[in-house]
């Protein structure tokens, strides 16, 4: 499938953030995270593993580019099946069972 196709630059917001976490003052000074929004779908992905502004963007492009194409992907119909002629005559013999023990707890004498 042809990337192009799948995303246009019109179509993305990049936002850049301070991230939380491990990094120092590199990542707390910087506003090196990525949030990138797919205005037509409106999915939404973020990165902020790397301290690097760049590499979170290679990075979030990449995870949207994954979704997109799950979006594409149609899910399988799903065939209807019938029980085994085995599995039906047990379920009617355990059906027979617990209606017999039923059945034999009647009322109590006193």
């Amino acid at each position: 499938m042809d990337e192009s196709s799948l995303i246009e630059e019109k179509d993305l917001v990049f936002t850049f953030f301070k991230s939380s976490g491990p990094g120092g003052q590199k990542k707390n000074k910087t506003e090196s995270s990525v949030r990138l929004q797919h205005l037509p779908t409106g999915i939404t992905v973020t990165a902020t593993e790397s301290r690097s502004q760049s590499v979170n963007k290679r990075t979030a492009l990449a995870r949207l580019r994954e979704r997109l194409l799950a979006l594409r992907q149609r899910r399988k119909k799903r065939v209807a099946t019938r029980p085994t002629r085995a599995s039906g005559e047990r379920r009617i013999e355990a059906k027979k069972r617990q209606g017999s023990i039923k059945k034999d707890r009647g009322k109590v004498d006193y």
